[in-house]
């Protein structure tokens, strides 16, 4: 019997101690998974930082360019770029509720004319917004007159249409023209400014010429800058111009082949 308790007993240590070791590698492996999360989360945040860092220092230095640049001609460019943009959206927004699906208009018109006569025509023209659906309500208009008529009225009143698409559109290519031009302005004025530093001086130091050449070449950079972000909107509205323009073209010809079919019945 004591022999059996002997062995019961160095069995019972011999699985204490198992278990403590199991507990303790246990322990270590959850101990590094946590300092690989933590510094893993600590990398990350670094990251985060470093990057919000650099876009805040991007700002700050674009600010930072912008004031030294001189309040004078920067701020007549950034006028510029301001109210460039402003004309820009108000016709892209004008354009773009200008555009109509001129070959359902004319279906549409068309089918009025057959089943309601010129009146129903008109009535469909008057209810679709767009300048071919007003160009079709001028040649309906008209109808009474003679098909000659309703012509003459189609091609006065597009003309009177385009100009309406072509409004303001003038400020944006002065706006264009005019942003580059202050810029070297600046760049000229700030030369000048850094010659009559020199010849006050009486000698060439760089120190004397460095602030006059960097607010020069400032100037010349917003405003390049202003003048190509202008041209990429100016561009877009005098395509998107184009398009209604030849669209009203074709709805023109349309119009008068429908006119012609129906004084023909």
């Amino acid at each position: 019997m004591k022999r059996l308790f002997s062995i019961l007993a160095i069995l019972a240590i011999m699985a204490v101690g198992n278990t403590t070791l199991n507990a303790a590698n246990s322990s270590d492996i959850f101990t590094e998974a946590a300092v690989t999360f933590v510094q893993d989360d600590a990398a990350a945040a670094d990251t985060e930082a470093a990057d919000a860092e650099e876009s805040q220092g991007f700002h700050q230095e674009l600010k930072k360019r912008f004031i030294e640049g001189g309040p004078g001609f920067m701020g007549i460019v950034l006028l510029c770029l301001i109210l460039g943009l402003a004309i820009a959206f108000e016709r892209i927004i004008y354009l773009n509720l200008a555009t109509t699906n001129s070959k359902k208009l004319a279906q549409n018109v068309e089918d009025a004319m057959k089943s309601g006569g010129v009146e129903a025509a008109k009535e469909v023209c008057r209810n679709t917004s767009g300048p071919v659906a007003s160009i079709y309500y001028q040649g309906l208009d008209r109808m009474d007159e003679g098909v000659e008529a309703s012509e003459k009225a189609v091609v006065a009143y597009g003309g009177v249409q385009m100009g309406q698409l072509e409004k303001n559109v003038s400020w944006v290519s002065l706006f264009i023209a005019v942003a580059p031009m202050l810029g070297f302005m600046g760049t000229v004025i700030g030369m000048i400014q850094a010659f009559d530093k020199i010849e006050a001086a009486g000698d060439m130091q760089p120190s004397l010429v460095a602030g006059g050449i960097k607010v020069a070449l400032l100037t010349t950079v917003f405003g390049l800058i202003v003048a190509i972000i202008l041209q990429v909107f100016y561009n877009y509205i005098i395509a998107k111009i184009d398009s209604i323009v030849n669209d009203m073209e074709d709805a023109s010809i349309t119009l008068i082949d429908i006119l012609v079919a129906h004084k023909n019945k």
